[in-house]
């Protein structure tokens, strides 16, 4: 028996993903999406501990001797506001961590994760002669936060639990449902987000002379970040740094006290990241200096993501095995993504290797040549787009069964 055969794939798990979509929750808020998990693999029969790192669920089932396959999804939403036109389309509003009421929408995709996750626990437990060994399935919080798979592990998620000898995983993608997509290596950019506060001296619009004008000191600090790239970067390095938010001031004839920058960078290589970050403090510091600021500048860290590496030959091995089931034609090389995941961090902190890979999930219609050329990627609607939503089928299936032949591939039936 292939590992994909067999696999059962549970009726209603179409209407857990509409509610699921219909309710999304915001990083360590995912109550009720935990208490829907949590139920479903206690009545499968697992060994369920909750509250793991806040809001994650851990599953456990052992079946046999064997090896132990992690095998991760994600639960949390986002603060966008849903513009799918569906009829399970999120009305949902939150208040994030920083007081602020929000809209929320499961905008990555993070609820058919959860799916089908249940899916493949019910499909695995239901066939336990297709497998041996320790299954841990892993529901985990706040990944758009880049902090729930960190406060997993912080919370003992591998002192209480076992240690995987395979961490794995996939994130649903805009590219055509059918298809699976995976890179070895580097797959996944590192992500910093920080917040930099200017300070000058506030002044009349009319009296610049009497101020340190904190805009024409942000606004030189822009320029000069965008320098960092292009002549402090080797040519053949990859990275990006960008300006996302730019604020000072409310009137248009007052010179404002502060400004406040907020800027992501992206890399894929440690050396590099640590050169653009003190690239970003030496600037920063530099233009407060040059303009005659009153105190030195703050640089604060708002999220971060590390580089997400695929082990080459742990990859190979899913893959392979579903070119075997799908075909090879089915299965796609993305090239290194400049999305960023923290999945890689159960991967690093219990030592085990990582095979994470994309799932398609959009229309096939849409697309042309269906491949990585496809002009169709830059105007299909992708992750956090609020626009964004995979078709329901056949995705579910193929998530489902991709994962269920994940698990007896790592775990094979003696």
């Amino acid at each position: 028996m292939s590992a994909h055969d067999n696999v059962t794939i549970n009726p209603t798990l179409e209407d857990l993903y509409r509610d699921l979509h219909s309710h999304p929750e915001l990083g360590f808020q995912e109550h009720r999406t935990s208490e829907i998990v949590a139920k479903r693999l206690t009545e499968l029969g697992y060994e369920v501990t909750t509250g793991v790192g806040k809001t994650g669920v851990v599953g456990i089932l052992k079946n046999g001797a064997g090896p132990t396959a992690l095998i991760r999804a994600d639960m949390d939403a986002l603060p966008v506001k849903e513009d799918t036109g569906l009829p399970y389309a999120s009305t949902v509003t939150a208040t994030d961590a920083s007081g602020k009421v929000v809209p929320v929408a499961h905008a990555c995709g993070h609820d058919l994760h959860t799916t089908c996750l249940l899916g493949a626990a019910e499909a695995l437990i239901t066939d336990k002669g297709s497998w041996a060994g320790t299954l841990m399935l892993v529901f985990q919080p706040a990944e758009e936060l880049g902090a729930g798979a960190q406060t997993m592990v912080d919370d003992g998620l591998f002192d209480r639990f076992p240690k995987p000898d395979i961490v794995l995983g996939q994130h649903v993608a805009p590219l055509p449902a059918g298809k699976i997509a995976g890179h070895a290596g580097p797959s996944y950019a590192a992500s910093d987000s920080l917040r930099i506060n200017l300070v000058g001296k506030g002044a009349h619009g009319s009296m610049p002379e009497a101020s340190i004008d904190p805009v024409v000191m942000a606004a030189s600090t822009v320029l000069r970040l965008q320098t960092i790239i292009s002549r402090e970067i080797p040519s053949t390095a990859t990275a990006v740094l960008t300006v996302g938010s730019f604020h000072a001031g409310d009137a248009a004839n007052v010179i404002p006290g502060e400004a406040e920058l907020q800027l992501n960078i992206r890399s894929y290589d440690t050396r590099v990241r640590e050169r653009i970050l003190s690239s970003v403090d030496r600037i920063v510091k530099g233009e407060a200096t040059t303009s005659g600021a009153p105190q030195e500048p703050t640089v604060t860290e708002i999220e971060r993501f590390p580089i997400v590496t695929n082990d080459a030959d742990a990859l190979a091995k899913t893959l392979g095995a579903f070119a075997d089931w799908l075909g090879k034609d089915k299965i796609m090389d993305p090239g290194a993504g400049a999305g960023s995941e923290d999945v890689g961090i159960l991967a690093t902190s219990s030592g085990a290797p990582l095979s994470y890979w994309l799932l398609g999930g959009t229309d096939p219609s849409l697309f042309t040549t269906g491949d990585m050329t496809d002009p169709a990627l830059l105007t299909v609607p992708s992750n956090h787009s609020p626009h964004y939503a995979p078709v329901i089928e056949p995705t579910i299936t193929l998530g489902v069964t991709a994962l269920v032949t994940a698990a007896r591939t790592w775990l094979p039936a003696s």
